[in-house]
């Protein structure tokens, strides 16, 4: 696989991109992250490379993801914001294949479904209830799934359940067909998926993960 010395961080603002960069930032990578307003933003590298911009704007995605080599996400959705799931992804995808990018790892919520899903009567459940309460962006959040199945890139999208802000570490739970625990860190989720980053074990994959 290709050397990944400089990565494109999307949602690096927020509190689980907050972990995701510092963590990042420990094990030696350069990174470029995407602000809507950098002036809050607390972290202070020399290996930051701040572009402001919105991840809706495909110009912004583009000059984010020029001279990187892969792109992690923990973008979310915004309260009363347009919808970003499909979009963000509709640029990103376009941006990777406009600078030859390859690798591309985001977070998602439990309520994704894929074709090799098993999920317990408990994860139906969440699901079920995503899709009665917030329809609209949970067929948007969908839809960015589909999108990365029709795109020919080495993604994986890290499906989660509820996420603690602490820098605890646990032993975590990895399934393609089910969320086997009810939490997570924002720790653990950093650490995964830099690791899945580099070594691609879930390539072209949706895994949960939790605490066991």
């Amino acid at each position: 696989m290709k050397n990944i010395s400089k990565t494109a961080v999307l949602g690096g603002g927020g509190r689980t991109g907050n972990f995701l960069v510092n963590q990042l930032l420990e094990q030696g990578f350069s990174l470029k992250l995407l602000l809507r307003n950098p002036e809050n933003f607390q972290i202070q590298n020399t290996n930051i490379e701040i572009i402001q911009g919105d991840a809706l704007d495909f110009e912004s995605i583009k000059s984010l993801l020029k001279d990187c080599q892969a792109v992690v996400s923990t973008i979310g959705q915004r309260k009363d914001e347009p919808l970003v799931a499909g979009q963000v992804t509709k640029n990103v995808l376009k941006a990777m294949k406009a600078y030859n990018i390859d690798r591309y790892v985001l977070l998602a919520g439990l309520n994704i479904d894929t074709p090799f899903d098993k999920k317990s009567p408990k994860t139906v459940m969440a699901t079920d209830w995503m899709k009665t309460n917030f329809p609209i962006i949970q067929e948007d959040r969908q839809k960015a799934y589909d999108l990365l199945e029709e795109s020919d890139v080495n993604w994986t999208q890290v499906r989660v359940p509820f996420i603690e802000f602490s820098d605890e570490s646990s032993e975590i739970a990895v399934s393609l067909e089910d969320c086997l625990g009810d939490k997570i860190t924002a720790f653990d989720i950093s650490r995964f998926m830099i690791k899945e980053m580099t070594e691609s074990n879930y390539s072209r994959q949706s895994p949960f993960i939790s605490a066991i």
